[in-house]
């Protein structure tokens, strides 16, 4: 019987597979794996890629972007659809193959379903899925429908944004309604309540003595929000989610005491897990050289904080990575002000988070010894796959899954400056200025390689919208 040919091959890579890292390669046909081990035991490919004894390992998986965010230029729809083209160009230039957008409009989400898969779709340079978010009552009746549409993960900003950020549209919660939400989704299989964790009630009075004396620097805009805003909301979201028998997973979380609580409700069977974000594993808001920059929600910490999230994502409390990317041009960012503008004007939030994600593990987790490659592609891939729904077709390298790679080179670095990013807005980032170490030099897309040694090699579009059933997404 003679072996068919394969598409694609990569080889003399280390691979990280879910049993282990073998040194070996890996066969892609059609968008799928078709092999994985030795060379000898690999079928023959139209093409191969020697990986140099790199690192191949499945393509990161971003679970927190919000495409669409910035209102200052387009209206939503449109925003959409802008930034599905030019924010995974960058993703697709830094090793991230899949990503979960949040739906913002005020709106119900679906009579526009078709739009936002058709958004995709026709723009992105990768695969993509939904999370709602739910910030207005017709939003909680549609839950059970956007199941059936394939989006079964359900934001609440518990309380944060009426004040802080009017101009999102986002309305004040509460504990009942955060109950009415996470006993919905109790009952939605494979369902999870999503949580910006912060209690605007004390930042707002915080922010208002602040300003009397005052203050309008970064370390001021963490003070604005201590970090028992963040403990006291998950506190209450922990005892909720047990109350419902429900499932909770707080985004970006920031601080220590959020570690230790998390830990706390998991050793007791609660379902509330924890993801954080490569800034504040990276930064502390003593760097006041990053100015509105650094004006990311919840603010940056202080050290023992990183040091603790970096402990939970090594001993599994802290199980998710993402990055909590949104775009704005840096005139909007910085409200014409500057990099050391006005603080509490400034837009909150990180720019270029999906392209400077891998790099910044890579150079802060695995190069510095914090994380092992293992545990990293388990906390920024495969893990994100299995709590989305998307395993095993997306965040394994394994026999069936798509075809979705990179090949990180550990001793490759780069600054951060303009030059950088592939986005709508290259000029800022809380990177800046920065060498990072260890640096994607193929990202393949189902199967196909989209960027080579910094070359964009495909165009936008034809991409695959995912929608997430009770048992997840389909194989292909």
């Amino acid at each position: 019987m003679v072996e068919q040919t394969a598409d694609l091959r990569v080889t003399n890579a280390r691979v990280v597979t879910p049993n282990g890292t073998i040194n070996g390669g890996v066969a892609a046909t059609d968008g799928t794996i078709v092999g994985v081990g030795t060379e000898s035991n690999l079928p023959e490919a139209e093409r191969e890629i020697d990986a140099d004894g790199n690192y191949l390992i499945p393509g990161f998986i971003d679970p927190h972007v919000h495409w669409g965010l910035s209102r200052y230029e387009y209206e939503y729809h449109e925003g959409l659809e802008h930034d599905f083209e030019t924010e995974t160009r960058g993703a697709v230039h830094g090793g991230v193959t899949t990503v979960v957008n949040f739906l913002l409009q005020k709106e119900p989400y679906l009579p526009d379903m078709d739009f936002f898969k058709r958004a995709g779709e026709e723009n992105s340079y990768i695969d993509f899925a939904y999370h709602a978010i739910v910030h207005q009552d017709h939003h909680v009746d549609e839950i059970e429908g956007l199941a059936e549409e394939g989006i079964r993960s359900y934001k609440v900003f518990f309380n944060w944004y009426k004040n802080a950020s009017p101009e999102l549209g986002i309305d004040h919660s509460n504990a009942g309604g955060v109950y009415k939400v996470l006993d919905k989704v109790s009952e939605i299989p494979n369902g999870v309540v999503m949580f910006h964790a912060e209690n605007e009630d004390l930042a707002t009075e915080r922010r208002a003595e602040l300003k009397e004396e005052g203050r309008n620097d970064l370390k001021a805009w963490s003070e604005s929000a201590p970090n028992i805003c963040e403990a006291m909301q998950i506190e209450q979201i922990g005892r909720l989610t047990e109350y419902t028998d429900s499932r909770a997973y707080i985004v970006h979380m920031s601080t220590a005491e959020g570690v230790d609580i998390c830990k706390r409700f998991q050793e007791q069977g609660v379902n509330l897990h924890a993801e954080t974000l490569p800034a504040f594993l990276s930064h502390t808001y003593e760097q006041e050289d990053l100015g509105v920059w650094g004006k990311i929600s919840p603010p940056l910490r202080g050290e023992e904080s990183k040091k603790r999230l970096w402990e939970g994502l090594r001993n599994g409390v802290v199980d998710y990575v993402g990055t909590d990317h949104c775009p704005h041009k840096i005139e909007f960012k910085e409200k014409e002000e500057g990099k050391h503008g006005d603080i509490w004007d400034a837009i909150p939030g990180d720019n270029n988070g999906i392209e400077y994600f891998l790099p910044v593990m890579m150079s802060e987790g695995v190069n510095k010894n914090r994380i092992s490659m293992e545990r990293l592609v388990e906390v920024c891939s495969t893990n994100n796959a299995k709590r989305w729904g998307l395993y095993p077709r997306k965040g394994a390298i394994a026999e069936g899954s798509d075809a979705d790679m990179v090949i990180v080179d550990l001793d490759k670095s780069a600054v951060v400056d303009d030059d950088f990013y592939h986005t709508m807005e290259p000029r800022y980032s809380t990177f800046h200025g920065e060498e990072l170490t260890g640096l994607p030099t193929h990202t393949i897309v189902g199967g196909e390689v989209v960027v080579e040694d910094g070359e964009l090699r495909t165009d936008p579009g034809g991409r695959n919208y995912l929608p997430r059933g009770p048992e997840g997404v389909e194989l292909e």
